[in-house]
């Protein structure tokens, strides 16, 4: 009897205990998914936060991208309009300045008003300067004497020739204004000395202001008002085309005869002549 007793508390014991362990078990295992989702749902916030991120990153770099393009395109139109001023370049300074009131440079002014019982008001207005105006002329008329110039040194030494006005024949003292002037100024040269000296164009200029350019006018011979010509190079002195049996030469005002014989001066080339 007491064995079988010992048995069945032996067999209570394991039933109590498996009744006691079985809803254990039941809730580990309904505990179990619960935490795989929370996991999977902690592993897709991170997913989607790498998203986010990438995302921005992206539109940032589009951002950059667009910028970049946009400073491109920015320095691209200003090295067009570089390349544009440069074949405005090819012409002469001068010649750009006076291409319209841009290029001009500008100062400021103080304009001011004043009334009754009110204080005075002054406002800075933009006012143009003329005078850059006027150093482009004088650029442009400085490079036509260069031209003139440069022509006539070119003739130094070849032989004087009556009624000549080419290099391939040679010169008299008209015939090598001629040479020299006819394409720099927009008026017709004349052909003898007396009609240059009488040149409506031309302006009278005094023997102490003669400048690289001007003509000089002497009598030789008693015929006309003026019967020889030459073109002041500066420094006292002048290039001519004297007479039959010399050559082209350059002379000074200086000399006794030349005093003596001297007339007159005329500039022909100004602002207003050349062209």
């Amino acid at each position: 009897m007491a064995r079988i007793n010992k048995i069945t508390l032996t067999l209570c014991a394991l039933f109590f205990t498996s009744l006691t362990l079985s809803p254990l078990t039941h809730a580990s295992e309904n505990a179990r998914p619960s935490a795989i989702q929370k996991a999977h749902s902690e592993k897709t916030k991170k997913k989607s936060s790498q998203t986010k991120t990438t995302s921005k990153k992206s539109k940032s770099s589009g951002k950059s991208s667009t910028k970049r393009v946009a400073s491109s395109s920015k320095k691209a139109k200003a090295t067009a309009s570089g390349k544009t001023l440069a074949r405005r370049g090819k012409l002469s300074s001068s010649d750009a300045l006076l291409k319209g009131k841009k290029l001009q440079t500008l100062a400021y002014t103080e304009q001011c008003t004043k009334r009754k019982g009110h204080k005075k008001r002054c406002v800075k207005v933009k006012a143009e300067q003329p005078t850059t105006i006027a150093a482009a002329h004088k650029l442009r008329v400085q490079k036509a004497q260069k031209t003139a110039l440069n022509k006539l040194m070119d003739q130094i030494g070849k032989p004087y020739r009556w009624g000549g006005s080419s290099p391939r024949t040679g010169f008299d003292c008209s015939g090598l204004v001629y040479y020299a002037y006819k394409d720099l100024v927009k008026f017709r040269i004349p052909r003898t000395a007396n009609e240059m000296y009488h040149l409506r164009d031309a302006a009278p200029v005094d023997r102490g202001e003669l400048e690289s350019g001007d003509l000089v006018f002497f009598r030789t011979q008693g015929r006309g008002t003026a019967d020889h010509v030459g073109v002041y190079v500066g420094n006292g002195k002048f290039i001519q085309s004297p007479r039959s049996g010399q050559d082209i030469q350059i002379t000074s005002l200086s000399e006794d005869y030349w005093q003596r014989h001297y007339v007159g001066a005329r500039r022909v080339m100004t602002p207003r002549t050349i062209r």
